[in-house]
């Protein structure tokens, strides 16, 4: 067998307890669009302008617990990385829509700074 399957779509899933507030937050932060459908309450996308190939979802999962990083019991399992201009541009966005700024910074030369979204699920601002 060769080749590769040729996606016309990607979407990344992120298991949350609520699955609207998480991708309020995500779309506050990216400047992207919530998208709900009645029928199906427990997932929620979050889409950038225009169509493009690619978005999030969130999920609302019974028993959510958030990841533990760097150590816990709860692995990270997956992160997302946003590329920006300026993280110290881009980190008050962070804050405004509801993430933190994680206690463990293992960039040694500030290259990227880990934050929390509001469920507890690392991701990135990379400098670019």
């Amino acid at each position: 067998m060769s080749g590769s399957i040729q996606p016309q779509h990607t979407v990344f899933a992120l298991d949350c307890p609520d699955a609207v507030a998480l991708a309020e937050f995500y779309a506050t932060l990216l400047g992207w669009e919530v998208v709900a459908e009645d029928e199906e309450p427990d997932w929620v996308e979050v889409r950038p302008p225009g169509d493009a190939a690619y978005h999030l979802a969130c999920q609302q999962v019974e028993g959510y617990r958030a990841p533990e990083w760097p150590d816990g019991a709860i692995p990270q399992q997956a992160h997302l990385d946003f590329y920006v201009e300026s993280i110290p541009d881009a980190e008050p966005r962070v804050f405004a829509a509801g993430g933190t700024r994680h206690e463990v910074q293992p960039s040694e030369d500030g290259s990227f700074v880990v934050y929390l979204d509001p469920v507890g699920h690392p991701f990135c601002l990379c400098r670019s």
